[in-house]
This record gives structure tokens, sequence and C-alpha cells, in this order.
């Protein structure tokens, strides 16, 4: 005699609902993986633009400030005012050219006398120099002589219309017995203001 099997499964229903659930569950995570991507990638993209605004607004105002300092440089219709006139002629006058100076210093410097150095400070040149003592030359005559010289360079006396002798002392260099002395060359533009002498 044959005999039949019929196998019912009767959780069935209970394994769709539990497909549906996890379906659900997969479809309301990515949606909220989504939502919060959209989100975040939103916020970067307003931060990029008002960071981009802001540099837009940085430098518009950079360019109307140059523009505006622009127009203030602009020559006007007068070209050149009385002061601009008047700086002018100042900045012609009192300039010195040094390369003509140091020139004619040069050339008036001996072989008895030696510039170690020079300074110009408060439209004051300042002459810094050495001469060997010698009992048969005399010393301060050899610095006098220099200080004609100076004077009667054109070069030199043009721009430093007094030369004078500062001071001097006695010293030894490598065995040798030295004078050093300072000699100050003061301005036109120094004697005008009536500078400390």
């Amino acid at each position: 005699m044959n005999t039949f099997y019929f196998k019912i499964n009767l959780n069935k229903f209970g394994e769709l609902k539990q497909k549906a659930e996890l379906e659900k569950r997969t479809f309301r995570t990515a949606a909220i993986s989504f939502g919060a991507i959209f989100i975040i990638a939103t916020s970067i993209a307003i931060l990029l633009n008002s960071n981009l605004n802001a540099k837009i607004k940085n430098r518009s105002k950079l360019l109307n400030s140059i523009r505006d300092e622009i127009k203030t440089y602009q020559v006007s219709r007068e070209f050149l005012s009385s002061n601009d006139l008047t700086r002018l002629a100042s900045i012609s006058s009192e300039r010195i050219f040094w390369t003509k100076k140091l020139v004619a210093l040069s050339e008036k410097t001996t072989d008895d006398i030696a510039v170690t150095h020079f300074s110009f400070k408060n439209n004051k040149l300042s002459l810094f120099g050495i001469t060997r003592l010698d009992r048969e030359k005399k010393e301060f005559d050899l610095i006098d002589e220099f200080i004609t010289e100076l004077q009667n360079n054109e070069q030199i006396s043009y721009d430093f219309p007094e030369i004078q002798f500062v001071k001097s002392s006695k010293d030894k260099e490598k065995d040798v017995d030295i004078l050093r002395f300072q000699i100050d060359c003061i301005s036109k533009s120094y004697s005008k203001k009536g500078g400390n002498r």
C-alpha cells in the first residue's frame, strides 16, 4: 500500500513578515544615511559659499581702497602746487653728490695723512684720520694744510663751506707713534639751521 506524505510549512507567514521588516529596516537605514550625507554635503557647500563670498567682499574692499589711493596720487590740473615746487627746490639744492666728494677727498689726501673712516650725521661730515708722529715734521701743520686743501676744493667746499679741526689724540700702531685726529665738514643746511659747533 503506497503512503503519501505532505509537508506544510506553518512558519511561511512569519518568514514573509520578517523579510518585509528586514527590507523596511534596510530602506530606513539607507534613507537616513542618504539624508545625513545630503545634509553634510549641503552644509559644506553653504560654508564654502559663505567663505567665497567673504573673500570676494574683502577683495572688493581692497580694490576700492587701492582705487581711492590711486585717485589721491593722480595729478591735478595744476600739475605742481607751490608747496611741491618748494620741496623740489629744497631736494635739488640740498642733495650731495658723494662720488665727486670722495674723489676730491682722495686727491687731497697726501702720503703723510690717511683718512681711516668718516661718518655723515645731522648734515655734518666727520673725517677721522691719522698721521705719523715725526720730530722733523709738525703734525698740526700737516692737519692745517689738509684742512686748507679741503677748503680750497670746490667739490668739497661747495656743500661744506665750513671745515674745522675738532680733536686729536696720540696713539701707537704697530710700534709706530701716531696722532689720531677728527675734522668736521659742516654743510650749508647745518649752518643755516645754526647747529651746535
